[in-house]
């Protein structure tokens, strides 16, 4: 079969009745494995065999079997019937189909009844699904590929229960952490802090906390998309050996990193730390950042927190300039045949308080931008920078949490009658006595809690300004000054005013500028 010259059985769909989609699946992609070029290879010389040709492929890499046909990445538009024409499907195995009997079915039975081809190799011609000899073996290998994922889901299950027992981890680790393995495909001896990742996640922490008004998510995932900075799931791809697919980074994501417990270098289970033998939460390394830090981020992402939300369009004054007729503010107007140009929009839109906003102020992007850099380095450039810092404190208030936590759960686990033989008994005391020793140390230390404190950079204003990576952020020290640009239309006597939104300069002459953001080592 696989004498048949195969170059000639891809070609575009040319009606013939037998223009068939390839169908290639994997659960996981190592660069060791040969299973793409494998499947290829069948498909072809089968797709020969039946005189049929491949207009294109469905491969899903990375999906499990046990996902419906109908919502896989690659497959489901074309059984949704969202990309084009064809004449029936072609796969390597039944089980490349998927490893669920219903699954299996309903495609099969789909291709049967709008009279289409389905082929698979190790099959003599297209499968009939009228024929009760040929539905019954693909149901029987539907069956097996079943039974096989049955198996594997069982196995998994009973890893995870024993690596969860023995305080070791299991699957993907964390962003900001990664897996060490003494030997390449090997079991993961240890895990420790990814060195690049851990301080891209430390960054928008130092960055949410230091500003959580005018920081969020939002800003920040989209901060990270300019920056191109690889998206976790991209960053665990390239960790072991598969190329990015330019997947961005999305607020639900860092909003996700932010808040979890696994950032704190916890083993974790179902999204909760997991409980050692000693009643203590496992640690694998050490975190990101302190107990303290973490919750100061939850209180950071609140809701109440985050009123507002800043604009991440790639000009510099959007949000920043207003209109000197009406007041409102000016939006970017671009066009193929002239250059972006801040514009007065409102009266166009039938705003109210714009009624009399005629001629509307307009000016080239790049003019203003030129004008209003100009004005904040002269006025502003020469200020003394100073980081907002989160002191996380000595840690010894949470310290005591978390012990005080761990004595609640034993006293709990006690009077639910769990420690009642004489081993456990036994064992409860001497663990309980080791907390409440632990304790009593811990009250005798002088605890230093945490807060925002300040210290300086030893940069200015205009060296930042120089060193920032895109108009973005330099938008953002606009706005952190809460600077304002009024412009006026041409013929006003003065084109545009340039000031600060609350009032005269908000600090004094010689006073230093707060400004960006660290965490305390």
């Amino acid at each position: 079969m696989h004498d048949t010259n195969l170059d000639a059985v891809e070609r575009p769909y040319d009606g013939c009745g037998k223009c068939l989609l390839g169908v290639r699946r994997l659960s996981r992609m190592k660069a060791a494995t040969s299973s793409p070029e494998r499947q290829r290879e069948d498909i072809l010389a089968v797709a020969a065999s039946v005189g049929a040709h491949i207009i294109g492929w469905a491969d899903d890499w990375e999906v499990s079997g046990a996902t419906d046909p109908m919502t896989r990445p690659r497959l489901g538009p074309w059984l949704r019937d969202e990309q084009g024409p064809y004449d029936g499907l072609v796969a390597a195995a039944v089980d490349r189909l998927g490893r669920n009997v219903v699954d299996c079915l309903n495609t099969g039975y789909k291709m049967r009844d709008e009279n289409k081809l389905l082929v698979t190799y190790g099959h003599d011609g297209p499968w009939d699904l009228n024929d009760p000899a040929d539905e019954n073996r693909f149901t029987i290998e539907a069956w097996g590929a079943q039974m096989e994922l049955r198996a594997i889901q069982r196995r998994n299950r009973s890893t995870t229960v024993k690596m969860r027992a023995a305080g070791r981890p299991k699957g993907k680790p964390s962003y900001g952490f990664r897996h060490v393995r003494l030997v390449a495909g090997g079991k993961v001896d240890h895990v420790e802090l990814h060195l690049h990742a851990a301080e891209v996640i430390r960054e928008v922490a130092r960055r949410v906390l230091a500003d959580p008004v005018n920081v969020t998510p939002s800003s920040e995932a989209a901060r990270l998309n300019r920056a191109k900075e690889l998206a976790p799931v991209d960053h665990l791809a390239v960790m072991y050996g598969r190329p990015a697919r330019g997947r961005p980074w999305y607020p639900a994501t860092i909003r996700a990193i932010l808040e979890s417990e696994a950032a704190l270098g916890y083993l974790m289970h179902q999204h909760k730390p997991v409980v050692g033998a000693d009643g203590n939460l496992i640690r694998l390394c050490e975190g990101l950042w302190d107990r303290a830090t973490h919750e100061a981020l939850k209180r950071a992402l609140s809701a109440r927190n985050m009123p507002t939300r800043r604009t991440n369009q790639p000009y510099l004054l959007t949000g920043v300039a207003l209109c000197g007729q009406c007041h409102n503010r000016l939006y970017t107007q671009t066009s193929a045949d002239a250059p972006p140009r801040y514009v007065c929009t409102a009266r166009n839109k039938g705003w109210p308080s714009a009624h009399n906003c005629q001629p509307a102020p307009l000016v080239r992007s790049q003019l203003l931008d030129t004008w209003v850099e100009s004005w904040f380095l002269e006025k502003f450039g020469a200020g003394e920078i100073f980081e907002t810092v989160y002191d996380s404190g000595n840690g010894v208030a949470e310290r005591i949490a978390e012990l005080q936590a761990s004595r609640t759960r034993l006293r709990a686990d006690r009077e639910a009658g769990i420690y009642d033989g004489e081993e456990d008994a036994q064992w409860f005391r001497e663990r309980y006595g080791d907390l409440g020793r632990e304790l009593a140390s811990l009250a005798r230390e002088p605890s230093r809690p945490p807060g925002m404190v300040q210290r300086p950079t030893g940069e200015t204003i205009a060296d930042r300004w120089e060193k920032a990576l895109d108009v973005q952020a330099r938008k953002e020290m606009l706005l952190d000054f809460d600077v304002r640009v009024t412009l006026y239309p041409a013929a006003a006597p003065v084109r545009w005013v340039p000031g600060i939104m609350h009032g005269p300069e908000r600090d004094p002459v010689g006073h230093p500028y707060s400004f960006g953001s660290a965490l305390a080592a």
